[in-house]
């Protein structure tokens, strides 16, 4: 029988802490719960969650910099809980590490929802040491570069990168299509789909991170189109 998929829930309070962890219980989880970001930074080395519920505004150690913490060595995915609902704080949110934002009072079944939709996306990265793997499914490929949508991974100059699903996604897309400029409205409806209510900066925050990962190669790069979007650039 396969294990449960792990979920630390990050909430000072009580009582939304024990009704999501009933939610996620119901749906076959297993869970633990903290109340503060220097007992989440504790816990996650021994629990190895799956998945990452965190609220924003925690005592001592806030969500944020919890957040900016794990990114150092994890890209266990991360969905922020907050009554914030400005875009700067989503896309702060996103810019640190985030895979989703929700915004509170949620409700349950869109909680569960986007848990599940974000662990779908999500397998774990082939260890570096390990040969490149014979590509199956839906994958694009270029000098150095594999980006496979089929088992979410990508080997960047032999080697496996780590990143959450938005990015890889994104990654993706603008490779399956290269040279043709996306706006950031297209990416957004796209990558995001209709159910994300946020900025197109959105967008730019994703691309920012892709680059800190992959660097400009001599075949290939993402490119800014200055006013109007991105495109994954072949060179000929």
């Amino acid at each position: 029988m396969a294990s449960k998929q792990k979920i630390l829930i990050v909430d000072d309070d009580e009582n939304i802490a024990e009704l999501i962890s009933l939610y996620l219980l119901k749906e076959c989880y297993e869970t633990r719960i903290v109340h503060d970001g220097e007992s989440a930074l504790q816990a996650f080395p021994a629990f190895q969650p799956d998945l990452i519920l965190l609220d924003l505004m925690l005592p001592g150690i806030d969500g944020y910099q919890v957040c900016r913490e794990l990114r150092k060595d994890t890209s266990v995915p991360i969905i922020m809980l907050s009554a914030k609902g400005e875009v700067f704080d989503k896309v702060l949110g996103l810019e640190l590490g985030a895979d989703d934002y929700i915004i509170k009072p949620f409700d349950s079944k869109e909680l569960v929802a986007r848990v599940k939709a974000v662990l779908r996306r999500t397998v774990p990265a082939v260890p570096a040491s390990l040969p490149v793997p014979e590509q199956q499914g839906q994958y694009v490929e270029f000098p150095d570069l594999i980006v496979n949508l089929t088992n979410y991974s990508v080997i960047y100059m032999g080697h496996s990168v780590e990143m959450p699903p938005k990015e890889l996604e994104l990654l993706y897309f603008l490779a399956s299509s290269p040279n043709q400029v996306f706006t950031r409205e297209q990416l957004l409806d796209h990558i995001w789909g209709y159910e994300y209510v946020g900025d197109t900066r959105t967008v730019d925050v994703h691309i920012k991170r892709l680059r800190e990962k992959i660097n400009d190669h001599p075949a290939w790069q993402l490119s800014t189109v200055w006013g109007i979007g991105y495109k994954f650039e072949v060179k000929r």
